[in-house]
């Protein structure tokens, strides 16, 4: 679960959350006056799983202004 701090609460203990980041691995969020500015997440090498599984399925389209099809019907 992704934790929520004020920027107030996180600058005295900057290198603690970051510690906790780096063992936990889970994402912070940095809100100025209630409203979220800042997200800090662990850093990947790798890119993640989603992507990879992602990766060659994009299909290219060459004519992307050209009408998508022959024959256009009206609805009446």
């Amino acid at each position: 679960m992704t934790q929520t701090i004020s920027k107030s609460k996180f600058k005295p203990h900057a290198l603690e959350y970051f510690r906790q980041i780096e063992k936990t691995g889970e994402d912070l969020i940095i809100t100025d006056h209630g409203k979220p500015v800042l997200k800090v997440l662990p850093y990947a090498e790798k890119p993640s799983k989603i992507l990879t599984t992602l990766r060659g399925s994009v299909l290219k389209y060459d004519g992307p202004t050209l009408p998508v099809g022959e024959k256009w019907e009206s609805m009446k």
